[in-house]
């Protein structure tokens, strides 16, 4: 295994980290859902026997009981490893609220302290309008002097733009848990603005949240030759020298022994071939026949089509070949049991999209082929 120095924490964390979010689980004759305890004391253990000192968990993940299960997997190695959580912030109306989280997560956890406590899913108007105001920040110090943290961290769900404002002015943050991979690399330059900020960088979704994992030709599109996708996607994400940790939700002991074989690699990839990659899959795109940046300049459709995430399945399917996500994507949208995703036969033909559109995209006709050719998936 490799270890990457994490930021200015002192730590250094190994390349792959263990995202306990997807650990194996049943449901009892109460029709209660437990993890199995005894599958996950194996895969744990066999991911520290191959390097992996990084065990990131939340206090929802596993129906609220990843935390019980990890924490008696690794009680044996508890001084050799760094436990990661997250509290959970619409719980949070106080700071004495943020304080109780932290205990019932050590309690659960079978700890005295935890390495990496994250301010969890945060965008800005959290930061603004919740962590600021409350005075989290103020009280995540004095957990972090009374022993109880270790280090102060938060994961993200926003805009490259929130990020910068939540690193810029959350005094005492150490560590950023965001999405980046092969196809979402919208915090790639925020990553590196992390790094030179002192924070460690890890990623969650480095494989698209398995949708990476399927075989696909996508490797060979890139001209990476046969590498499997799951093995490109992990090579691409600890490619990126400003990442420190790449998380991956493992769920077997296979699982774990392929990723962590990535992990062992010194150079996962060279800076050229890093950059080649990247500029493959840009070009793969460019040269479609439906070249959508997903800027959301069409948006919104008077309407209510999700023109960006149409085109978006149309891409995985025509450019990358990844077949079965295109598939997925499309008909997630459609069929949403919440919200039925509107299509073109609900268009009315005001040519909104298309006057806003940069790339000047045909919008109407393309949806149209879009949906057909998705609709056959």
């Amino acid at each position: 295994m490799q270890y990457r120095k994490f930021g200015n924490t002192g730590v250094q964390i190994s390349a792959l980290g263990f995202g306990c979010m997807r650990l194996p689980e049943y449901e009892d004759k109460d029709g209660n859902w437990q993890v199995d305890q005894e599958k996950t004391n194996q895969m744990l253990m066999r991911a520290y026997e191959l390097g992996v000192n990084y065990f990131d968990t939340a206090y929802y993940y596993c129906h609220e009981n990843s935390e019980i299960a990890i924490g008696k997997a690794l009680s044996p190695i508890r001084d050799k490893v760094y436990i990661s959580t997250k509290c959970p912030m619409a719980d949070v109306h106080s700071a004495d609220d943020y304080e109780a989280m932290l205990d019932k997560s050590l309690a659960k956890l079978g700890t005295s302290y935890v390495d990496f406590y994250h301010f969890w899913a945060i965008n800005r108007k959290v930061f603004d309008e919740v962590i600021v105001p409350l005075g989290l920040l103020e009280r995540a110090q004095e957990l972090k002097k009374k022993g109880k943290i270790r280090h102060i961290s938060f994961s993200f769900h926003d805009t490259p733009e929130a990020l910068k404002h939540i690193i810029d002015n959350g005094v005492g943050l150490e560590s950023v848990l965001l999405q980046y991979n092969l196809l979402d690399r919208a915090n790639e330059e925020m990553i590196h603005y992390a790094a030179q900020k002192g924070l460690g960088v890890a990623v969650m979704g480095p494989v698209g949240g398995g949708r990476l994992a399927a075989p696909t030709e996508l490797s060979e599109k890139l001209g990476s030759g046969k590498i499997p996708t799951y093995e490109l996607a992990l090579r691409f994400v600890l490619g990126n020298k400003h990442v420190c940790c790449a998380l991956s939700g493992m769920q077997n002991t296979a699982m774990v022994e392929q990723n962590a074989a990535v992990g062992a690699l010194e150079v996962p990839m060279t800076r050229e071939q890093w950059e080649n990659a990247g500029q493959a899959l840009e070009n793969l795109k460019k040269f479609s026949e439906l070249y959508c940046t997903g800027c959301g300049y069409c948006q919104p459709c008077p309407q209510g089509i999700k023109i960006p995430r149409i085109f978006q399945a149309y891409t995985y399917h025509n450019v990358y070949g990844l077949h079965d996500l295109a598939k997925n994507t499309y008909w997630g949208y459609v069929n949403n049991e919440k919200e039925p995703g509107a299509t073109s036969a609900d268009c009315i033909n005001c040519g909104m999209c298309e006057e806003k559109c940069p790339q000047h995209l045909k919008i109407r006709e393309l949806l149209k082929m879009a949906e057909e050719k998705l609709s056959a998936l």
